[in-house]
């Protein structure tokens, strides 16, 4: 079965920032906030300091994975030049967003570099309280000027506009706040991370608010859906349910397949990533084919 991988990050070297404080590497793919709090955040086999995109092919080459989409955001630090080298050096196997903050005072000569020189044709905004942009910045409405600022710009260049909203119970988790905001621009595709990352006991709550998202221009994917319904280990039956639930809500060509590698890595196998898909009991072969290729084929490399 053939496999896009629609959420993946090269990292030249950790350079963060979130709510603790600057992020940065203390060797063997270890990883230290200003606060103190350190975590092991790329698997040492993937890299000591970083994640290339040859050690990336490396996982994909071993597992059938044809392509993968590079996205971004505070977490590894942005990694805009480093992302746009990885698609050149690789244009058949990357294609990838760039990513900005909105407060910088020069973001107008930001975003003509990006998507005016370098010719970026994806955008990735993570919003999340923990390593996104309400980690270091007040609350953003994501139905307010600012953000349609960056819609707008967004729409003007044709770009894939692609939203990371953090965790239900979070002052970023602004569904209605961004349906709303999603349905003035209609000729513009949108992805929403995580499938909106709902937690053990979520359930009825992803229901309601997959509903506000049936929409022709919304997709999401399910990197790394399946560790957030922890302490349930592999093969994650709630996750697996929530996949199953969004089908029936959304369609199945809604849905596309990813990995968020490579720190989900850290805690499970690339191996069940794609098993959380293909072992699937709620999912017909077609669907399972859509998932994990077809709907990224048509969202970010079919232009």
């Amino acid at each position: 079965m053939k496999i896009i991988d629609a959420h993946a990050h090269v990292v030249q070297c950790i350079a963060g920032t979130g709510s603790q404080g600057e992020l940065r590497p203390c060797g063997g793919g270890r990883a230290a906030y200003a606060t103190g709090q350190t975590f092991q955040m790329i698997p040492p086999e993937i890299g000591e300091y970083d994640a290339t995109p040859e050690a990336l092919l490396r996982v994909m080459d071993a597992h059938g994975v044809e392509k993968a989409v590079l996205l971004q955001g505070n977490y590894f630090g942005f990694q805009n030049l480093y992302t746009y080298e990885a698609i050149q050096k690789y244009p058949d196997r990357f294609t990838g967003a760039a990513t900005y903050d909105p407060f910088c005072l020069q973001a107008e000569k930001i975003k003509e570099n990006l998507f005016d020189h370098l010719g970026f044709r994806i955008l990735k905004f993570e919003v999340s309280n923990g390593s996104g942009l309400m980690s270091y910045h007040p609350t953003v409405d994501l139905n307010g000027e600012l953000m349609h600022q960056v819609y707008r710009h967004a729409a003007e260049h044709d770009l894939t506009f692609v939203i990371d909203i953090g965790r239900p119970g979070n002052n970023c988790w602004q569904p209605d706040a961004l349906a709303k905001a999603i349905r003035e621009y209609p000729g513009m595709k949108f992805v929403i991370c995580h499938l909106l990352a709902p937690q053990l006991g979520d359930g009825a709550l992803l229901k309601e608010s997959l509903k506000k998202f049936a929409l022709p221009n919304v997709w999401f994917d399910i990197a790394a859906l399946c560790l957030n319904s922890r302490p349930e280990t592999y093969p994650y039956p709630t996750a697996m349910g929530y996949v199953r639930d969004a089908v029936e809500i959304l369609g199945p060509d809604r849905l596309m397949w990813g990995s968020d590698m490579p720190s989900a890595m850290t805690r499970d196998s690339y191996r069940h990533f794609i098993e959380f898909v293909t072992e699937n009991p709620y999912l017909s072969g077609e669907e399972k084919r859509m998932i994990l290729y077809e709907n990224a084929e048509r969202v970010y490399f079919s232009r």
